[in-house]
């Protein structure tokens, strides 16, 4: 089972009505929707989406990276 982790979310309603939500401690993380529980559901899953792209950079990083142990 994965481990729970919170989040702070920022949520505003445009001027279109539409609910725009930003997650400020995930760089790019944010969505929209037209409906407060569709744009929860929306969240989960952009957070998902997010964490799964910063373990691929930070993969990516170590591979790139020459570990020195003195």
């Amino acid at each position: 089972m994965k481990a729970k982790r919170k989040f702070t979310v920022f949520i505003e309603q445009d001027e279109e009505g539409y609910y725009v939500a930003t997650v400020p401690a995930l760089r790019g993380c944010h969505t929209q929707a037209n409906r407060l529980d569709t744009l929860m559901k929306r969240v989960r899953e952009v957070v998902e989406l997010c964490l799964a792209l910063a373990r691929t950079e930070l993969f990516i990083a170590c591979r790139n990276s020459m570990l020195v142990l003195v």
